[in-house]
């Protein structure tokens, strides 16, 4: 386990000399490039892509393709021995007008039976989860393949759980298909871009809750019940898009902050009558439905309910056959009750019991209940959270689940029996593990990393957690990373005030001198239950950190107020006031780094990304007798600028809290900028608008302030796409090195 302490006291690793020591002396040192990092992606490790469980837990498949040929095969393996026991898709079969598929296949999924296969074609991604492609049917049984339906593209296609039909949303309709005869029934009919939705979700839900998919078959496979959204009052942001002699209007629905959301109702329609019936969802209009599921009673559906302030959650149990809804269990919070925290819901199949998360007592926890809503026991207790709620294994009574117990910085697989005794750990190495369980219980991938190691995939026997195979232990990156001239990284705690100390790491270079001072750039993202200070292999922009660090830059990172991992109070100290207390643990974070007698106070930067360039802007400008430099990425410069889930969740609506908005927006403290100021921003960013860096400008334009500015065009958030990634570190390594 990583020792947090003082700067004074820190704990060293050393990538170099700890991977030095593992190859042996012959290895030889090179300079860290970044094109190396950027193009080459020297640092990112191997994996185990495309586990897919069989339902008997003992195998799975993955999508192969031959070396010479184009054809891609899916085949099963053995699970504890890793060596492929049978062919269940044979590319070469899949030929409709005589052109083979296996190009364009991307994604799979079997039946539940395993006899029917649905491959996914011409894969197109719209926002950062929806998508929508051609969908095949490959019958393993007779060898028939043949396209799903006509008409155009289809998303979210699933099989109903006795494999008999597939459900699939296309333009706006909720559509199935009857595999016995390819007889197509369209559910809905009145779906309209920019107008109503049918089955998957808007913008804003799959954005800030995660969901796309917004249909669910019952258990006997004779209803779907789905959400639909109204959208007609939600106002519409134009996006242009660069490509032709005239610039494109890309106009979608977009509510920001105080305005319109979409109107959601759900209905469960019958297939033996065509019928649809409407869910009961109160009187309420403006609420949110942002999950749902069936029970393991077929005419018992579980929906989740929050209003628009979010700080009130309900469980409801609607009756299928008639659409009337009890509410069992209500969470109500004098700030927010977080979705991520109370959204695992497990019924168990005795039909008496469901088991969720929640933050009631303080920390993210499990607890059991029964079908009335009551509460039966907490089953995990304690000052930590529960990071992930596996499932329950109801044949021997015992719960999974992985947790921060040992350290915040780290996270650990646990069981527990549902009487809350017994609790095990099953991990040992410091770090971070990463738990795929199979269906039944009996096996488990752990995907481990540290600061000192690569990642490792293994497989272990559950609930014993005794190994059973290393799946992949990245051994040719140890090597590749061995080769290159590399400092520490170092866990340390800074003192945010006389009583509270914030977790963060400092990268150094390889050749620290601590008789000499360095420049020191700080990174931030800072966002509500983010975290960025964890015990995981050089995880996103750390390779950069250390190519800066051999430049003679000192690297620092820190998880102020407001982030994740340290309980609930920790994180809502933030609650109506966005940007207060984040940006005041930044600048005294900054203001220690600067007492230090190896960093040079008066060189001190901060850069960071969507968040995190907000927090850049607003710590540059009110800390601008600390920090002399800012690069602020894809930052929100107001939140009145921002969607409606994620801002009213911190800040309510601008209509309640006014200066909760303006009070510490960046557009309030533009005359406060004193050093030097990079803003990056794409224009095809539909998440954080460029709007956001407009206005920014227009505000230091009118303050008489200089800056440097750079856009990419039609790049989304992300700032991506060929060589985009390369030109953007590329520039902000050039300004960082000219200006700090």
């Amino acid at each position: 386990m990583p020792k947090i302490s003082t700067l004074t006291t820190s704990l060293a690793i050393s990538p170099l000399l700890f991977l030095s020591t593992y190859i042996g002396s012959w290895a030889q040192t090179d300079s860290l490039s970044l094109e190396d990092i950027y193009s080459q992606s020297v640092f990112s490790p191997s994996n185990i892509k495309g586990i897919n469980w069989m339902d008997d837990g003992r195998f799975y498949t993955s999508q192969v393709q031959e070396e010479e040929e184009y054809y891609q095969h899916i085949i099963q393996y053995d699970i504890t021995t890793g060596e492929a026991v049978d062919t269940l898709v044979n590319g070469r079969q899949l030929v409709p007008e005589d052109e083979p598929l296996a190009l364009s296949y991307q994604k799979y999924a079997f039946s539940s039976d395993g006899d029917k296969v649905l491959l996914a074609t011409e894969y197109e991604p719209i926002y950062r989860r929806s998508s929508r492609a051609y969908y095949y049917v490959y019958d393993r049984d007779d060898g028939s393949f043949r396209a799903l339906a006509d008409g155009g593209k289809q998303s979210y296609a699933t099989f109903s759980p006795d494999g008999s039909k597939v459900a699939f949303v296309r333009n706006n309709n909720l559509f199935y298909v009857t595999l016995s005869n390819g007889s197509v029934t369209q559910i809905t009919t009145d779906g309209k871009k920019n107008k109503l939705i049918h089955g998957s979700t808007d913008w804003v839900y799959e954005e800030e809750f995660s969901v796309t998919k917004a249909f669910f078959w019952s258990p006997q496979s004779d209803k779907v019940a789905y959400i639909s959204f109204d959208e007609a009052t939600v106002p519409e942001y134009n996006m242009q898009l660069w490509n032709n002699l005239y610039p494109e209007d890309y106009r979608f629905k977009y509510p920001k902050a105080g305005e319109a959301n979409s109107e959601v109702s759900v209905s469960i329609y019958q297939l033996a009558d065509q019928q649809t019936i409407s869910v009961d969802l109160g009187e309420e209009i403006d609420i949110y439905v942002p999950r749902m599921q069936w029970t393991n009673d077929n005419d018992l559906l579980s929906i989740i309910r929050m209003n628009r302030l979010q700080n009130k959650l309900e469980i409801i149990h609607t009756n299928a056959q008639n659409g009337s809804a009890e509410v069992v269990l209500t969470e109500e919070s004098d700030t927010y009750v977080d979705l991520d925290f109370n959204d695992q819901l497990v019924y168990l199949k005795n039909g008496e019991q469901f088991v969720r998360t929640s933050e009631q007592d303080g920390f993210k926890h499990i607890y059991l209940h029964s079908m009335d809503g009551s509460l039966i026991r907490p089953i995990t207790q304690g000052d930590w959270e529960v990071s992930n709620f596996l499932g329950v294994d109801e044949s021997k009574k015992l719960a999974y689940y992985t947790s921060t117990e040992v350290s915040p910085l780290e996270r650990h697989l646990y069981t527990i029996r549902m009487d809350g005794k017994r609790k095990k750990r099953l991990t040992e190495e410091s770090g971070t593990h990463s738990i795929t369980l199979n269906p039944d219980f009996t096996y488990y991938i752990d995907r481990h990393s540290s600061s000192k190691q690569p990642l490792e995939v293994s497989l272990h026997q559950a609930p014993s957690g005794k190994l059973v195979k290393v799946l992949e232990d990245n051994t040719e990156l140890r090597e590749k990373v061995a080769t290159y001239q590399m400092g520490t990284k170092e866990f340390i705690q800074v003192p945010a005030n006389d009583t509270l100390k914030l977790n963060a790491y400092i990268v150094k270079p390889s050749n620290f001198d601590s008789t000499k001072t360095y420049p020191l750039l700080m990174f931030v993202y800072g966002g509500p239950g983010s975290q960025l200070v964890k015990d995981s292999w050089l995880a996103g922009h750390e390779p950069w950190f250390h190519y800066l660090a051999e430049r003679g830059y000192l690297v620092a990172c820190v998880d102020n107020r407001g982030t994740g991992a340290r309980g609930k109070d920790f994180r809502t100290v933030t609650y109506n006031n966005l940007g207060k207390h984040e940006v005041e643990d930044q600048i005294a974070s900054a203001r220690y780094f600067g007492n230090l007698p190896y960093v040079d106070a008066e060189r001190i930067g901060i850069w960071g990304w969507s968040y995190g360039g907000y927090m850049t802007l607003l710590s540059t400008l009110l800390g601008n007798d600390v920090f002399s430099l800012g690069v602020s990425v894809a930052p929100v410069t107001n939140w009145r600028l921002y969607d409606t889930i994620y801002t009213e969740r911190y800040l309510q609506t601008p209509q309640i809290n006014p200066e909760g908005y303006d009070r510490y927006s960046p557009l309030t403290h533009a005359e406060k900028l004193e050093g030097d100021l990079l803003l990056i921003h794409g224009t095809g960013d539909d998440n954080v608008h460029f709007q956001n860096a407009v206005e920014m400008q227009n505000a230091l334009i009118a303050a008489g302030k200089s800056f440097d500015s750079f856009f990419y065009p039609n790049r989304n958030h992300g700032i991506y796409g060929g060589n985009t990634r390369l030109h953007l570190f590329t520039m902000i390594t050039e300004f960082i090195t000219e200006n700090l």
